[in-house]
């Protein structure tokens, strides 16, 4: 089983590099020519040569969980439904992250609770410490850095409003053929994750 990993405090939900490289995927190029395009050209429009390299890599890794269906329906689809599918690729990525989604968003979700709070995901944490070793040796920056990821992941895919510091849980009506893709996938489970239902 893939192990817990604190490593999105580090990444941002990136959707508009992540958009940028997902077209040059469908118009036929590889990886190494979209890395060469991130260091000479500045795809990533950042500062740094590190930086574009760390970026480049994280992107990789995110995008290349999502299959080429799922790829297709980012594609041809609404900036709402491609900011969920970028979520999806997060989460695929994520264990702890999906287990988040899956435990704490779909059953407050499912529930009718619409309020998320810093002790939901405290809790959440909390569980995770005393079943995973290296979950339990995370600092506490390192967890509160991790919970302001996920909340910002979350709103920025439209899963949450923030106001002032009210977070609402806005779970969405998943496009038709982004659910048919996820289904005949056999991600169920991320259906429920995001949305809630049954």
């Amino acid at each position: 089983m893939e192990k817990y990993s604190s490593g999105l405090v580090s990444e941002s939900f990136w959707f508009v590099e992540v958009r940028k490289i997902i077209k040059l995927l469908i118009l036929g190029c590889n990886w190494e020519e979209i890395k060469t395009m991130c260091l000479c050209e500045n795809l990533l429009s950042t500062s740094k040569e590190y930086r574009t390299k760390r970026m480049y890599g994280y992107l990789k890794n995110r995008i290349s969980v999502l299959n080429n269906d799922l790829l297709s329906v980012f594609q041809s689809s609404d900036l709402a439904t491609q900011k969920i599918i970028n979520l999806i690729a997060i989460a695929k990525q994520n264990r702890l992250f999906y287990e988040f989604l899956y435990e704490i968003y779909r059953e407050k979700a499912t529930l009718g609770v619409l309020e998320l709070t810093d002790s939901d995901i405290n809790i959440f944490f909390k569980n995770k410490q005393e079943q995973d070793e290296d979950v339990a040796a995370w600092t506490d920056t390192t967890l509160k850095r991790l919970r302001s990821s996920y909340f910002n992941f979350l709103s920025d895919a439209g899963l949450i409003t923030m106001i002032d510091k009210k977070k609402t849980i806005t779970p969405p009506i998943l496009d038709i053929t982004l659910e048919r893709v996820l289904e005949s996938s056999g991600d169920m489970q991320m259906i429920k994750a995001l949305t809630g239902v049954l």
